[in-house]
């Protein structure tokens, strides 16, 4: 039998976010239950990422870290005087002191994040430091059509570093790198953090760390779901699961239902049975011959690629190419 008790009590009023409720429906009505992993960014899932990101299982933090100032006299050179840089997902903006550190010819930093508050607060930050840099920063969902503030004359850089690209399958990964091309323009250039195939102990040890805090990170979804849907999730009836999906090159995260139970979410009824899963991210793991030919397939010449210490990550620099359009056309 389902535990009724959640059902038993009134139901909270919705007063949240309408996109936000339409994808989380939508997602728990397939017959695997999906989460899109782009809502684990409220404030809350920005602090929590901040700490997974000093965790010394979390090697992609550490090894990209290691590697942007190394790289970064390098594109010095192709950064002139006036160029924009517009980064996807920024978060804290610690990635980007790094290049700004390294960087002379940077005019205007575009930075865009579904976390609006916490974005602002980091841009405070960071004009602290940098203040004749403009700063533009842009709320939104970068995986969607934006309107995004540079002027086309400009020289731009587009910056996505964290191996965020993993998150996306491959096929919405060419999408969204498509979708990125036609933003950044013909000519521009686009930094992309990409992390690679390793043996599964050390994948499987970065996202299940000892101290648990990717568990709160990964459970932090359905505290939002309550915050702002008016949910009714047991959050201690829940818990982390993630793995390395070998065939698919990619480790699943999922949050896993301890018993059987009911939620209500903005007064619609969710049923979940005992060790069934709400699948949250995946996160694909490239290696450097395929990340190559995806990012060729949605119109981007590879220029260079630099790999940390034991191949553990890389970070590719593309460029647009001219006559991808046209070959559209």
């Amino acid at each position: 039998m389902l535990n009724t008790s959640p059902c038993q009590m009134e139901a909270p009023i919705f007063t949240g976010d309408s996109g936000f409720l339409h994808d989380v429906i939508d997602g728990l009505e397939q017959p695997q239950k999906t989460l899109s992993p782009k809502y684990f960014y409220d404030t809350a899932g920005s602090h929590y990422f901040d700490e997974i990101c000093q965790l010394p299982e979390y090697y992609p933090y550490r090894t990209e870290v290691q590697l942007l100032p190394k790289i970064a006299p390098e594109l010095n050179a192709i950064t002139p005087e006036g160029t924009s840089i517009i980064e996807f997902g920024a978060g804290a903006l610690t990635k980007i002191r790094l290049l700004l550190a390294g960087l002379s010819g940077i005019e205007t930093f575009i930075p865009i994040d579904i976390a609006g508050e916490y974005l602002h607060q980091q841009c405070q930050h960071l004009k602290a430091d940098y203040p004749h840099l403009r700063m533009q920063p842009v709320t939104g969902d970068f995986c969607c059509p934006l309107d995004i503030p540079h002027t086309n004359d400009q020289p731009v850089l587009g910056f996505f570093p964290g191996s965020t690209i993993g998150n996306f399958s491959p096929i919405q990964a060419r999408s969204f790198l498509q979708n990125a091309r036609t933003t950044l323009g013909a000519g521009s250039y686009f930094l992309v953090g990409v992390d690679t195939k390793k043996p599964a102990e050390i994948l499987h040890n970065a996202y299940n760390d000892a101290e648990g805090v990717t568990a709160k990170f990964n459970l932090n979804i359905l505290a939002r779901i309550n915050r702002e849907l008016a949910g009714s999730f047991d959050i201690d009836k829940f818990e982390h699961y993630a793995f390395y999906n070998v065939s698919e090159g990619c480790i699943e995260m999922h949050i896993i239902s301890r018993e059987n139970q009911r939620v209500l979410i903005a007064g619609r009824e969710f049923y979940f049975h005992k060790a069934e899963s709400i699948h949250t991210e995946c996160s694909y793991k490239y290696t450097p011959p395929e990340f190559i030919a995806l990012a060729q397939s949605a119109g981007w010449q590879t220029q260079t690629v630099w790999m940390a210490d034991d191949d553990a990550f890389s970070i590719h620099l593309l460029k647009a190419e001219d006559d991808y359009l046209m070959g559209l056309l």
